[in-house]
């Protein structure tokens, strides 16, 4: 399996997060915008991923709730911009729990030596401290897990 590459540099609004996944760039893409499959590895593995809606096209919008075993939610909503299959999607992101505070996420899939999928995905955020906000959050340990399990769904078929 291989390895997810963050970058967060100091000063700046972005965060970019790279990885390489050995399966087709279809079967990648699928999982980010099938909601059965999306539910199986967004988020930590002790949070059970609702996926409340999820209409992958330009205008179309995402709800997703993680739920905890104490009964504890956390929910995160957005709305799509762009959806060019298999290649590339536009999406803001927001944290309910944090109203106000969007981030505009790209995430491009690119055909790879081998039948491999190069995913690079790039957060940007409305300000520096919105963005190191996130960081200081867990964000990154968050965001290794999801793709890690992400991988294990795509790398398997």
């Amino acid at each position: 399996m291989g390895e997810t590459e963050i970058v967060i540099e100091p000063g700046h609004q972005d965060i970019v997060m790279t990885r390489v996944f050995d399966a087709p760039r279809d079967a990648v893409f699928r999982a980010l915008t099938d909601p059965d499959l999306l539910a199986q590895w967004w988020g930590p593995k002790e949070y059970r991923t609702v996926v409340e809606h999820l209409d992958a096209r330009p205008g179309g919008s995402w709800r997703m709730i993680h739920q905890g075993d104490q009964g504890d939610e956390y929910a995160f909503r957005g709305i799509f911009h762009d959806v060019a299959a298999p290649e590339r999607m536009v999406q803001t992101f927001e944290y309910e729990g944090m109203p106000g505070h969007v981030s505009l996420e790209t995430a491009v899939l690119e055909e790879a030596e081998g039948a491999k999928t190069r995913y690079v995905a790039t957060s940007v955020f409305q300000s520096v401290a919105d963005r190191d906000a996130m960081t200081e959050s867990g964000m990154e340990e968050g965001a290794r897990e999801s793709m890690d399990r992400l991988a294990a769904l795509v790398e398997k078929s």
